[in-house]
Formats: C-alpha cells, structure tokens, sequence
C-alpha cells in the first residue's frame, strides 16, 4: 500500500468506526423503546395469527355449515325462507349479520342479491350484488350482470350499460357472450345501433360456439337494413 493510500483507507476505517460507536450509543441510550417496539410487533403478528386461527376459521366452518339450509331453499325457488330462514335455520340476511367478514358471509351477497332480483325487488338486490366481493371470475361478472339487469329493470339504461361493459372483464365462454347480447338490446333501446351492433357481432367472432351465436345472425341483418 502506499503512502498515500494509507491515510485514505485509515480515515475510512475511523470514519465506519464512527458511525458503529453512534449506532451503539443510539442503541444503548433507547434500548428500552427499541424493546417494546419489538414486543408491540410481535403481540401484534401473534394476535393477527391468534384471531385467524382462534377466531376466523372456526367462525367460518360455523358460516359455512349454517349457509347450507339456507342454500337449498334457494335452490328450490323459496326466496323468502333463504333470505329469511325457517326458524330452526338461518337464512342469508342472519348470515350477513353475524357472519360477515367470513368468506361464507360475502357469498352471501350474492345470494341474496340473486333473491331480491328474483322477488323483483331490484334496488335491495342491486344493494347486495354490489357488496359482494369475488377473486372468482365467472360469479364476479355474473354479478355485475345482474345488477346490470336490475337496472334495466328499473329503466336506469345507462347504468345498466355501465354494468354490463364490467361484466365483460375477463372474457369467458361461460358468460360473456349472454353478457353482450344483454349490451346489445341495451344499446338497442338507447338507438345506438352501431354500438349494439358491435356487441352482437363479437359474439358471432368470438364466441361462435355459444348458444348465442346461434340466432345472432338475424339481430346482426336487421340493425344492418335498418
């Protein structure tokens, strides 16, 4: 090393050593608030994993087991004893209620949105279609087309539209081309053939295979010769 490296590297050297000694003496001088931020962190990631694992998942089998009674009701059309229950069982309004930050709990929503369309009341079936929360592609855009279809029902054209174009997120084979054919009829009412036009013809592209397709052509001629 030479002469002139030498006081370089040993000025680096004190100067590392420095900030080691201030690091030491801040440590030493707060060691007591360093500790109970340490404790604080890990009460408050043992609580998280406490609450899931103590509280959650136990509340959710339990969700999971009531939704059952309420889930064949539904499925066999008595829309009142599935949003209600049956006096023994819990129906999906209790659910919402006591079980609603569980998985079961925002199925829920659906359900019961889903009911309220069926009953034909629109705006509480729009209420809870639009709280339910889905990671899954085909229920989360069926939901979107319902409350789509809500708001046909209730003449709000252009929030139906709105719906419906959502809905088309994540295109599917399962629900995307009923998903455009509603948009075109919606299109339709607002005389805006080019864009219904649009959306009947997508499903002819795209979705050939479709029991849409298979009477598109006839909607596709008409907007045309009109």
């Amino acid at each position: 090393m030479s002469t002139e490296q030498k006081p370089k590297t040993e000025q680096k050297n004190l100067a590392v050593g420095t900030v080691i000694s201030k690091s030491e003496l801040f440590i030493e001088k707060n060691q007591k608030i360093i500790l109970i931020v340490i404790v604080a962190i890990l009460v408050l990631v043992g609580g998280f994993f406490g609450y899931k694992k103590l509280i959650l998942e136990p509340k959710e089998a339990t969700a999971s087991s009531e939704m059952f009674a309420a889930e064949q009701y539904f499925k066999n059309d008595d829309m009142d004893k599935a949003l209600k229950g049956d006096g023994k069982h819990l129906g999906f309004l209790a659910i919402i209620d006591k079980y609603g930050n569980t998985q079961s709990g925002n199925l829920a929503h659906f359900y019961t949105g889903s009911a309220y369309l069926s009953k034909g009341e629109f705006q509480k079936a729009i209420e809870y279609l639009e709280d339910y929360k889905s990671k899954d592609v085909f229920l989360g855009n069926q939901a979107k087309a319902m409350i789509g279809d809500c708001y046909m029902e209730l003449n709000k054209i252009d929030d139906a539209i709105k719906n419906y174009n959502k809905a088309l997120d994540n295109p599917n084979d399962m629900t995307t081309p009923f998903v455009l054919f509603k948009l075109g009829l919606a299109y339709e009412i607002k005389k805006d053939n080019k864009k219904a036009l649009e959306s009947y013809k997508r499903i002819k592209t795209d979705f050939p295979a479709s029991s849409e397709a298979r009477d598109i052509e006839k909607y596709i001629v008409r907007i045309e010769n009109l």
